[in-house]
């Protein structure tokens, strides 16, 4: 699985690296400094002690730095640009994600990183999803993404986890591509 994370994230950085340098132009044009969303999210735990590794996830930046008179962060809902609104809904701003998968933090496919601050309300059962590396896809993507219950996402993730195989990933992968582009 490893092997093939590596092939894949590799692949698409030389293919489509002409892309990255495109959106990290406009993101720079449209939305200023820095061109990067890094954001901790739990990775996958560590196989002697359970404690998850928090990762340092990229995407491309959707919101502006937006703030009010007293200097705090306007509602997300106010920074979202259209230009925003566009990389997440085609999810191009999840490009940079490949570097993590290089890297050995997350995989092609496995469970959605969910937010750190997500952890305390997960049951032991839920954290079970932390076993393998998070995915790029997943079950729950292709499944509904964020159109479907907190509860349901985590019941595709351990859904996934315990049937891990090369042929599972390859139709999830087939499924995600046929999303994207239907989107």
């Amino acid at each position: 699985k490893r092997g093939f994370d590596i092939f894949c994230s590799g692949l698409a950085v030389i293919c489509f690296g002409w892309l990255y340098l495109i959106l990290a132009v406009l993101v720079k044009i449209k939305l200023g400094s820095p061109v990067l969303f890094i954001q901790p999210r739990p990775g996958m735990a560590d196989s002697k002690t359970g404690k998850e590794k928090i990762i340092k996830m990229c995407k491309f930046r959707t919101m502006t730095g937006q703030r009010d008179e007293h200097g705090k962060l306007l509602p997300d809902e106010m920074r979202l640009t259209d230009f925003g609104k566009v990389l997440r809904r085609t999810s191009l701003d999840e490009l940079p994600e490949v570097f993590n998968i290089l890297k050995g933090d997350m995989s092609i496919v496995g469970p959605r990183p969910q937010l750190v601050r997500d952890m305390v309300f997960m049951t032991k059962e839920q954290r079970a999803r932390h076993t393998v590396r998070p995915g790029l896809s997943g079950l729950a993507q292709v499944n509904g993404r964020n159109g479907i219950k907190w509860e349901e996402k985590l019941s595709w993730d351990l859904k996934y986890i315990e049937n891990i195989t090369f042929m599972e990933d390859m139709k999830i992968i087939v499924q995600t591509v046929k999303k994207a582009f239907v989107k």
